[in-house]
C-alpha cells in the first residue's frame, strides 16, 4: 500500500466500501465525514450523478483511443474549458495520468523550451525545500521531502532547492498568507542564480501553498517575488497546483488568489473531481511554439507522452467535473465558507500541544508539538481516533491537514472541528 505503514495496517485494517457525498462508509457500515476530500481531490463530494453517468456513457461508446497520432473530441473540449479557466494565457494542455506524471512532462517541456530557443545549457533544474512534486525521479528531484527521497540513491543532476518559507516564530497563528517572509524568495537571486548562473537555470518549481508538506501558507509578496526574479534572468516559474487547484484556495486556481501568472501550471486530482486518474500541464502559448514550430514539418515535435494521455473515460470524468464546479458555482461557495472555516479551525489554538494553525481557503493545518522521542505519535493518535468518532482527516509529522470537499455545510464544519477538538483533549490528557 502506498504512503503506509503496511504491517501496522494489517494488523488493524481501516476499509471504505463506499461514499456518497460528504461521508464514506466504512464495511461495517459507519458513516465518515470526509475532512481529506478523499486525497485532496474529490472536491466536488464522492459519487456526483453528473460525474457517475458520464463515465459510465464513454465506458459503453468507446473504452480506449490511442493518444499518439489520433486524437478524440473529448480531449480537445476539456482542453478548451481549461484554457478557460486558467489565467493569462495558459491555453494549451499535455495530459498525462497523475499529479507526479505531470511534474514529470513539465519538467521536460521546460528543458524542451530552452533547447528549441538554442539554450540547451539551461538545465538546472530549482525546487523548494519541504516541497512535495510527486513520486517520480524528477518529482523527487525538485521536491524537498527527506523521507521521499532517502532510500533512491543518486537521483537528477543539477537540482538546486530554495529555503522553505514555514517559521513558527514569524508566523505562528496567521490567518491566511502571512505577513512575513516575501525576502526568501530573493535567495533565488542572491544564492542559487550566482551559483549556477541564470543562464544555466531553467525553471523554478514550486507549489503556491504547500499541501502535503503540511499546509505551509506562501507569505505574502513571496510568489509575486518569485515571478519577478524569475522575469528578470529568463527563468520558468512552475506552479505545481495538483492540491491548490479547482477551488482549494476559493478561484479555480491559486495563482489567481495571488495574482501571479506562471508559465506552466501542473494540475491532477481535483481536475477529475479523483474519480478517474488524470493529470495534465497547462503552457503558456509561447512555451508551445517555441518547440512545436522548432522542429521540421510534419516531424513529432515533442517525443513525451502516454498509452493513456487524454483517456477516454478520465475526459470524460473531467469535462463532467468541470460542470459540476461551475453549475454549483463551487468555487465561489468556497470563497463564502472560507472565512468560517478559518474562525471554525483557529478555535482549535488552545487546545493541549497545538502550537501552530495555518489556513488558506478551505484548507488548515494544525501542527502540535512533537513528543520527545516519538514524532508524529500525537498527529497518528487524532488520525485514529477521529476515524473511530466517524471523521477522516490527514496527517503528515505532527501535522494534522484539513481539505474538505468544497460543498461542507457550515454545520458539518463544525462537527469536523467539534470531533478533533474533543479528540486533541483527550490527547493532551494521555
Amino acid at each position: 500500500m502506498p504512503f503506509t505503514a503496511n504491517r501496522a495496517f494489517k494488523n488493524a485494517p481501516r476499509m471504505f466500501a463506499g461514499a456518497s457525498d460528504m461521508h464514506y462508509v466504512t464495511e461495517d457500515g459507519r458513516r465518515v465525514l470526509d475532512a481529506t476530500s478523499g486525497l485532496w481531490c474529490v472536491n466536488a463530494g464522492h459519487c456526483r450523478p453528473k460525474i457517475v453517468e458520464a463515465i459510465c456513457r464513454q465506458a459503453g461508446a468507446m473504452d480506449y483511443s490511442p493518444a499518439f497520432q489520433i486524437g478524440h473530441p473529448g480531449a480537445f473540449r476539456v482542453a478548451e474549458k481549461l484554457a478557460k479557466l486558467a489565467p493569462g494565457d495558459l491555453d494549451r494542455v499535455f495530459y498525462t495520468n497523475s499529479g507526479s506524471e505531470a511534474v514529470d512532462t513539465a519538467l521536460k517541456i521546460a528543458l524542451a523550451y530552452h533547447r528549441a530557443r538554442g539554450e540547451g545549457h539551461r538545465n538546472v533544474l530549482v525546487g523548494r525545500e519541504r516541497g512535495y512534486h510527486g513520486a517520480g525521479f524528477g518529482g523527487i528531484s525538485v521536491g524537498g521531502m527527506p523521507a521521499n527521497r532517502k532510500a533512491f540513491g543518486s537521483l537528477l543532476p543539477r537540482v538546486d532547492h530554495l529555503a522553505q518559507t514555514h517559521n513558527l516564530e514569524h508566523n505562528a497563528f496567521s490567518r491566511g498568507q502571512p505577513a512575513w517572509g516575501a525576502h526568501l524568495a530573493d535567495e533565488l537571486e542572491h544564492r542559487i542564480i550566482p551559483l549556477h548562473d541564470a543562464s544555466n537555470i531553467a525553471a523554478v518549481i514550486v507549489e503556491p501553498m504547500a499541501g502535503s508538506a503540511g499546509v505551509l501558507v506562501p507569505p505574502k509578496g513571496y510568489l509575486e517575488r518569485l515571478r519577478q526574479i524569475c522575469d528578470k534572468h529568463g527563468l520558468l516559474l512552475v506552479f505545481d497546483e495538483v492540491i491548490t487547484g479547482f477551488g482549494r484556495t476559493g478561484p479555480c486556481f491559486a495563482a489567481e488568489a495571488v495574482s501571479v501568472v506562471p508559465d506552466m501550471l501542473v494540475i491532477a486530482k481535483g481536475l477529475t473531481n479523483g474519480a478517474v486518474p488524470m493529470g495534465a500541464v497547462v503552457v503558456r502559448r509561447g512555451i508551445y511554439e517555441a518547440i512545436v514550430n522548432s522542429a521540421p514539418q510534419d516531424a513529432i515535435e515533442f517525443y513525451h507522452g502516454y498509452t493513456y494521455s487524454g483517456h477516454p473515460l478520465a475526459t470524460a470524468a473531467a469535462e463532467a467535473s468541470l460542470e459540476v464546479y461551475e453549475e454549483e458555482q463551487l468555487f465561489s461557495r468556497a470563497r463564502a465558507l472560507a472565512p468560517y472555516f478559518q474562525e471554525a479551525v483557529h478555535s482549535l489554538r488552545e487546545m493541549p500541544h497545538v502550537i501552530d494553525i495555518r489556513n488558506m481557503g478551505l484548507v488548515a493545518g494544525i501542527e502540535l508539538a512533537t513528543r520527545p522521542g516519538k514524532p508524529s505519535e500525537r498527529a497518528f493518535k487524532a488520525f485514529q481516533r477521529c476515524f473511530e468518532r466517524g471523521v477522516l482527516i490527514r496527517t503528515t509529522g505532527d501535522i494534522i491537514a484539513l481539505s474538505p470537499p468544497l460543498i461542507i455545510s457550515k454545520a458539518q464544519i463544525d462537527e469536523l472541528v467539534g470531533t478533533l477538538g474533543s479528540v486533541l483533549r483527550e490527547i493532551g490528557r494521555d
